[in-house]
């Protein structure tokens, strides 16, 4: 027969030097957004200050904006960090080739995207009673 020991006793905590209001202060709040290239059927996610720095960016290069909404830069690295989890390949600037399953996944994670290019699907279940 096995015989086992009972050992009475406390487990002591290790106390951590995060603060999530000074993490908070890390990131600087502005603007999300979602862009497309016609030209090379590509979408480039991104981050932007404020809507000065937004139009420069959308001027400068032959790119539609998608979506936009309010977010800060911690939620672009999230997303970035996601997509790379997902094995979704993207060049140095944040663009990726565009596929109906980016769509899906960055509209899963809550990105915006939109409605020109990507619509949800709503999927309704009915109830039948016998």
């Amino acid at each position: 027969m096995n015989k086992r020991k009972i050992i009475k006793g406390h487990k002591t905590l290790i106390s951590s030097s995060f603060d999530a209001n000074t993490s908070k202060d890390k990131f600087k709040d502005g603007i999300i957004y979602t862009l497309y290239s016609d030209e090379f059927n590509s979408l480039k996610v991104g981050f932007a200050e404020n809507d000065k720095v937004l139009e420069k960016k959308l001027s400068s290069n032959r790119l539609i904006l998608l979506d936009r909404e309010k977010g800060n830069e911690k939620d672009l690295f999230l997303l970035i960090t996601t997509l790379k989890e997902l094995g979704i390949k993207y060049s140095n600037n944040l663009y990726f080739n565009y596929s109906n399953s980016l769509m899906r996944h960055l509209s899963t994670l809550g990105w915006p995207v939109g409605r020109s290019l990507y619509k949800q699907r709503k999927i309704k279940k009915e109830l039948l009673c016998a």
